[in-house]
């Protein structure tokens, strides 16, 4: 989990601020495509909103060669979701 710049969101009526960026790989099939789930969580991780990004083309490789893949996973979720990394 990463912290996060934080974002207004509207959550059960109210508008709750998202601080933490959680993601992981759901499937990776070793060749050309990935698929990210994320969650946006509040300080008290409350998960606000969450969803499924793909991975593919030049990010794809980019990650897969990547020392840090877990770093370049990070960073390319939060970008894809306009986000910014603390």
């Amino acid at each position: 989990m990463k912290q996060i710049q934080p974002v207004s969101i509207w959550y059960n009526g109210n508008q709750i601020e998202a601080t933490q960026l959680n993601t992981y790989v759901i499937n990776d099939n070793l060749l050309d495509t990935a698929l990210f789930y994320y969650a946006l969580l509040s300080a008290d991780n409350i998960q606000l909103t969450q969803g499924n990004l793909s991975m593919t083309g030049f990010d794809y490789a980019a990650y897969n060669t990547s020392p840090d893949a877990n770093e370049y996973a990070y960073n390319w979720v939060a970008t894809s979701l306009k986000l910014t990394l603390i």
